[in-house]
C-alpha cells in the first residue's frame, strides 16, 4: 500500500508539473500571436498612410495647391507633409505583406506603387507579384499580369518565371494547349533559365 501511495503521489506531481509547463507554453504562444497581430496591423496601417499621402499629392497636383493630411488642399502656409515615400519604400511595404500572406493588401500596395512609379526598375517585380496574388484565386488575372512582364520586360529576370507561371495558370483553368505554348516559349526563348527543367517536366506530363 505504501508503494502504491508513493506511486500515486509521484504521478500527481508529474501531472501537476506537466500542467504548469503546458500553461506556460500556451501563455507564450498567446504572447507571440499578439505580437504578430500588432506587427501585421502596423504594416497595414503603413500601407494605408502611404496610399493616403500619395492620393493627397495627386489631388494637389490636379488642383494646383499643396496637400495636407487627409487629402485636403490648403494654401501655401499649410505645414508641409512628410516627404513622399520613395519607390523602394512603397515596394518593400507591399512585399512585406505578400510574404506574410496578406495577398489582398499586398496587391493594393503593388498597384499603388505602379501608379506612383510607372517607370521604376522594380515595375516588372511588382507586376510579377500581383500575378502571384491572383494565382489560386483567379488564373485569368494571374495570366494577364504575368503576360505584361513577358511582353513589356522581355529581358527582365522575371520574364522566364512569368512564362512558367502562365503555363501553370493555363493548366489550372484546364487549357493544356495554352500551357504547352507557354512552356515551349520559355524553353525556346530562355534556354538557360532556371525554370526550363520545370517547364520540360510539365511538357512531358502534358503530352498525350
Amino acid at each position: 500500500q505504501d508503494r502504491m501511495l508513493d506511486s500515486l503521489l509521484h504521478t500527481q506531481q508529474a501531472i501537476h508539473a506537466f500542467r504548469s509547463a503546458t500553461v506556460a507554453d500556451l501563455a507564450e504562444i498567446a504572447r507571440q500571436l499578439v505580437q504578430i497581430q500588432e506587427l501585421t496591423g502596423q504594416s497595414q496601417q503603413r500601407l494605408s498612410e502611404l496610399r493616403s499621402d500619395l492620393e493627397a499629392r495627386i489631388q494637389a497636383s490636379l488642383l494646383g495647391g499643396p496637400p495636407v493630411a487627409g487629402g485636403a488642399v490648403n494654401d501655401t502656409s499649410a505645414a508641409p507633409l512628410l516627404p513622399m515615400p520613395s519607390a523602394n519604400q512603397m515596394y518593400q511595404a507591399a512585399i512585406m505583406q505578400f510574404r506574410r500572406g496578406s495577398l489582398g493588401t499586398a496587391r493594393f500596395g503593388f498597384q499603388d506603387f505602379l501608379r506612383a512609379w510607372p517607370a521604376d526598375v522594380q515595375v516588372p517585380d511588382a507586376l510579377y507579384h500581383i500575378g502571384e496574388t491572383w494565382a489560386t484565386e483567379n488564373p485569368d488575372s494571374a495570366i494577364a499580369y504575368h503576360s505584361q512582364v513577358v511582353d513589356r520586360f522581355r529581358t527582365s529576370p522575371r520574364a522566364p518565371t512569368s512564362l512558367y507561371k502562365i503555363g501553370q495558370a493555363a493548366e489550372a483553368r484546364n487549357d493544356p494547349r495554352a500551357a504547352r505554348a507557354a512552356y515551349e516559349r520559355l524553353i525556346r526563348e530562355y534556354p538557360r533559365a532556371a525554370d526550363v527543367p520545370l517547364a520540360q517536366d510539365r511538357l512531358n506530363a502534358l503530352r498525350p
